[in-house]
């Protein structure tokens, strides 16, 4: 069960444990705003990071697929980057409470950030294997914004935050690096206009909520300089006609195994 957590006093808002991955992923996070859920763990579960490799997790929050990515995969170097310095403050507690100081590091920094904050941060150009990130993905002027400041920056960006937040992971990833991301279904167009300038090797995972259900989510994975051909995996689906978690969820969800978007 959650409980509050009210020595975190620097946020000034009330503060949650929960738990995730069947209860081996533990994270602090504030009651109210953007809560973690299943993106997240999806996110980590289709990045194809081997051990050795540095991944960095752009807009990473509480840093809950970044922490689980490094749960998955031994021996990988995890950066998350958030600019809400509270979260951030988060984030370096989840790493500690999970046992992964040694192979997580958080910086407190925007996306879009020029190059030479990002490399004064350690973060060069060409300097990671992978970069994972689900960047927000409501249009304020298609969507009505959340009233709750974190929740919206979780959530709402312009037209021109897809297309900025790609070109960041190009500028992080060594030349045949990945990129994974997940996304609104409906926007699926502009996820591949987005990769088209610097990503090919598009592998499309849909997302639905049940079966015959359309999808709601797509989790995609690129190849950096690749040119290789869109690939569209079989949907992903995650209740059954009863409501319940189907079992490729659970073994995902719970049990922490991949996706197919992690085989490269």
């Amino acid at each position: 069960m959650p409980g509050s957590d009210t020595s975190f006093v620097q946020m000034s808002v009330e503060v949650t444990e929960d738990a995730a991955l069947g209860g081996r992923l533990r994270l602090k996070q504030p009651r109210r705003g953007h809560r973690v859920g299943h993106d997240a763990i999806l996110l980590a579960a289709a990045c194809p990071a081997r051990a050795g490799e540095r991944a960095v997790d752009l807009g990473a929050g509480v840093g809950a697929a970044g922490l689980a990515l490094a749960l998955r995969v031994e021996g990988i170097e995890v950066v998350l980057v958030e600019v809400d310095a509270g979260l951030t403050r988060l984030a370096v507690e989840n790493a500690q409470l999970n046992g992964l100081s040694a192979r997580v590091n958080s910086v407190v920094l925007d996306v879009a950030a020029p190059a030479r904050a990002f490399a004064a941060a350690g973060l060069g150009p060409e300097s990671a294997a992978r970069v994972l990130m689900n960047p927000p993905f409501n249009d304020p002027a298609r969507q009505r914004a959340s009233p709750d400041g974190r929740r919206r920056l979780a959530h709402a960006g312009s037209g021109a935050t897809l297309p900025l937040w790609v070109k960041t992971a190009a500028r992080l990833l060594r030349p045949r690096g990945t990129l994974t991301m997940i996304w609104r279904a409906d926007g699926l167009a502009d996820v591949l206009q987005a990769l088209a300038p610097a990503f090919g090797a598009a592998t499309v995972l849909p997302v639905h909520p049940g079966e015959e259900e359309a999808a709601i989510r797509v989790v995609v994975r690129a190849t950096k300089a690749s040119r290789a051909p869109l690939a569209l995996l079989p949907g992903f689906v995650l209740n059954d006609r009863s409501g319940h978690p189907t079992a490729q969820a659970e073994s995902v969800l719970r049990d922490g195994a991949a996706l197919p978007l992690s085989e490269i």
